[in-house]
């Protein structure tokens, strides 16, 4: 069940941050940071944000208009981020992961008014200014250790807490918009349809197609062809 209970046992600003795309074979992973004053948030928990919940237990036409809620809330503060494919192949999909969860995270403290951020590919903690609130991370999961801010990992925090529920939500809906216009670019692989995940019609395509230029060559199914 989805509360408030997580973010106001941390107090003061408190980001909830998820991811989405981790197992796809095509584009970007996608990461959402969330946040609210816990006030207001308990309002929205009560009201327009209700239904908010882990975004794989919402259909898809619930989850886009969810999405659209929550970007419109007076408030409420979010940024959605993601690492490319290039990225991916190059760090690795684990840390590609968490580099859009920090770019997801600095671009909020960004629109909160936190100054001196570091660079998203600048490991390290923010050097806070000594009267400047230090907000706190609750993100899904396992733990990140290259988040900009203090954080806590919660194992299936997208059913738990209010800001990590929204902010799968948002990555989510964002990763799969990012589908439909890989399937603009790229007809032929269906991925507006099995959005990029190793279904056998993706498989299929692939085969029969070849890797598109988004396509993630250092996954397996497509490592291993040779239509580069």
């Amino acid at each position: 069940m989805v509360t408030l209970e997580l973010e106001q046992a941390a107090g003061g600003i408190v980001l909830g941050i998820d991811e989405a795309g981790r197992g796809p074979l095509v584009g970007g992973v996608y990461a959402a940071a969330v946040t609210a004053p816990l006030a207001r948030a308990a309002e929205l928990l009560a009201g327009d944000w209700r239904a908010v919940n882990d975004s794989k237990k919402l259909s898809e036409k619930r989850r886009e208009a969810l999405a659209e809620v929550i970007r419109n809330t007076a408030d409420c503060t979010w940024c959605v981020a993601s690492a490319s494919p290039a990225e991916i192949d190059r760090l690795n999909i684990l840390r590609a992961t968490h580099l859009a969860m920090r770019r997801a995270a600095l671009g909020v403290a960004a629109k909160l008014g936190c100054t001196n951020l570091p660079r998203a590919e600048e490991p390290g903690l923010w050097q806070a200014p000594p009267d400047d609130p230090f907000p706190c991370i609750l993100v899904d999961g396992l733990a990140v250790p290259t988040l900009p801010f203090p954080s806590r990992n919660v194992v299936k925090g997208d059913a738990k807490s209010l800001f990590i529920a929204a902010a799968s939500i948002l990555a989510k809906t964002a990763r799969d918009a990012d589908c439909l216009r890989l399937e603009a670019l790229y007809p032929g692989y269906g991925f507006a349809q099995h959005k990029g995940y190793p279904t056998p019609a993706h498989l299929e395509a692939l085969n029969r197609l070849g890797p598109c230029p988004e396509h993630r060559r250092s996954f397996g199914p497509v490592s291993q062809m040779t239509l580069f």
